[in-house]
């Protein structure tokens, strides 16, 4: 089906999509960590990449991945769109690379780096994922 937009109405379109507040999942890992009494972690911290959660004493920052934008490896989780794939297979490579620099950067100055997926946010991934994050807080 071909976009009912023009190229540069849709540019428009997702340029307003935000990428802080997520409900599906920088609010779902909230969630998770208050549930898990998961405490010292701070939002909106000034490092490359900016990562969603920093726990600043342990020196960990967490990013939250949607699994379409940053390239799930589950193959149902992040199908590329039929239409422009060409364009989006480009997009999304791109993407793929940024984080793996931010994770080189951030490990350069000392940081250890925790990516959650998306997909791990759900009930029957979560427990795994809290005790990822939890591990690591652990020492």
């Amino acid at each position: 089906m071909p976009d009912v937009f023009s190229p540069e109405k849709r540019s428009a379109v997702m340029a307003l999509v935000r990428g802080k507040g997520n409900k599906d999942t920088e609010l779902r890992l909230i969630a998770l960590f208050r549930a898990h009494g998961i405490t010292g972690w701070r939002r909106n911290h000034k490092l490359p990449g900016k990562p969603d959660f920093v726990f600043r004493t342990q020196r960990i920052a967490v990013f939250v991945d949607g699994c379409f934008w940053h390239g799930c490896p589950k193959p149902k989780h992040a199908p590329l769109p039929k239409t422009r794939a060409e364009w989006w297979a480009t997009k999304l490579a791109r993407n793929k690379a940024r984080d793996r620099e931010v994770n080189r950067l951030l490990r350069k100055a000392g940081w250890r780096v925790i990516r959650v997926w998306e997909c791990e946010l759900t009930r029957a991934n979560a427990p795994r994922a809290v005790r990822r994050i939890q591990k690591a807080l652990d020492g």
